[in-house]
């Protein structure tokens, strides 16, 4: 694991900024958090209050280690539309890092969550020197897999496991992708 750091810039992409947070993101993403259509491969939505715990906690990890979940903002409007960054793999059979996105409605179809997926991606291999990403979702968000894909994420049947903390369902059963330094 890459040694801990005390903040970070952020990452900036052609459209996207992938930065720290500021407490003019919490109302939007409570919104992003609490539609359902946004969780749909999550076991529920958050409340207000569970969606500003994850920010505060999410701010804390990247001052505590350089990297983590950045709050999502477009460049061209300074718009929050979402989170995505680099975490701690948790919750599965595997140790390493993932990468992931969740991103508001209003911003789906354009792109965004590959270029911040790249932009996460390229910071974990150039500047943290990771060996490997990963990224986790349910068997049945193929817009995520897609993502996964398109940055050069590949897919091995033998690595999906079953997620015994998500109750027994379509949630369950998840599938992981892989992305080597120097891949993709």
């Amino acid at each position: 694991m890459p040694e801990p750091r005390r903040g970070h810039p952020g990452l900036r992409s052609d459209r996207l900024l992938l930065r720290e947070w500021r407490e003019s993101d919490l109302a939007p993403l409570a919104a992003l958090n609490a539609d359902p259509v946004v969780r749909r491969y999550f076991p529920d939505v958050l409340t207000r209050e569970r969606s500003d715990a994850a920010a505060h906690r999410w701010q804390a990890d990247i001052e505590r280690r350089g990297w983590g979940w950045w709050a999502l903002e477009a460049v061209a409007t300074g718009e929050f539309i979402g989170v995505a960054g680099l975490a701690p793999a948790q919750d599965t059979p595997f140790t390493g890092v993932e990468t992931g996105w969740r991103l508001a409605r209003s911003a789906w179809g354009n792109g965004y969550a590959t270029e911040a997926a790249l932009a996460a991606v390229e910071f974990g291999f150039t500047t943290l020197g990771l060996p490997e990403i990963l990224a986790v979702t349910t068997a049945t968000n193929l817009r995520s897999r897609a993502v996964m894909r398109r940055i050069g994420m590949t897919h091995d049947p033998a690595d999906d496991f079953q997620d015994l903390s998500v109750a027994p369902g379509p949630l369950r059963h998840c599938v992981t992708y892989r992305l080597g330094r120097g891949e993709g």
